[in-house]
């Protein structure tokens, strides 16, 4: 299990972080995420087997760019 703090760029509203977690919780591994628009930070904790670069294109479809990839 791996823990990693993502800073996530573009995030304005409740709405937005909420749209980012609906979009990494379908990541294949991601078993826990918390998106906090207030800190343009999201934490989330996934198998070992999940990659980053999975979860940098989930916060992508939602429409916001991942700028750090910060492993906990």
């Amino acid at each position: 299990m791996k823990k990693l703090k993502l800073t996530i760029e573009g995030m304005h509203c409740a709405s937005c972080a909420s749209n980012v977690e609906k979009s990494l919780k379908k990541v294949k591994g991601v078993k826990e995420v918390t998106v906090s628009v207030m800190t343009h930070k999201g934490f989330v904790e996934a198998d070992d087997s999940t990659s980053e670069e999975e979860m940098k294109n989930a916060v992508s479809r939602a429409g916001f760019k991942v700028v750090e990839v910060r492993v906990e």
